[in-house]
């Protein structure tokens, strides 16, 4: 893995909180995104070279609504920049974690993502990223 790529928030409002993160960071959102396949609309704020990802559920059946409800807003997943996430997931299956996704899917910011289990990885959602076309 090669650094933290970003901390994922989520949050009931998305304007609400891009508000409120706008006043703690100092910086504005650089970009706002639906992402279907996953029921939410980010937003990102770049913080030195890591990111931080608000999101919003943008259906009740949604992975976020479902935390939201379970949970209420905060810290969802902590994501970490990978250069070939199919190896890296089967580095990872090796070690003993348990992936929801062991194919990368879609996701914001230009990436391929997979998550692992959080009952595997001590009770934090890891999600994997690689920058699309970044293979090395």
């Amino acid at each position: 893995m090669k650094k933290i790529e970003h901390i994922g928030i989520a949050v009931k409002n998305l304007d609400a909180s891009n508000t409120l993160y706008k006043k703690l960071l100092g910086v504005s959102h650089y970009k706002i995104e639906d992402v279907t396949t996953e029921g939410v609309k980010t937003s990102f704020f770049k913080v030195g070279e890591s990111k931080i990802e608000l999101l919003q559920a943008t259906n009740p059946n949604s992975p976020i609504a479902k935390f939201i409800a379970k949970r209420g807003e905060g810290v969802h997943h902590l994501a970490f920049a990978v250069e070939d996430i199919e190896t890296e997931i089967e580095r990872l299956k090796s070690e003993g974690f348990e992936l929801i996704d062991d194919i990368p899917k879609q996701g914001a910011d230009h990436k391929k993502i997979a998550f692992l289990y959080p009952k595997s990885s001590g009770g934090v959602l890891i999600e994997l990223c690689q920058d699309i076309g970044n293979k090395a």
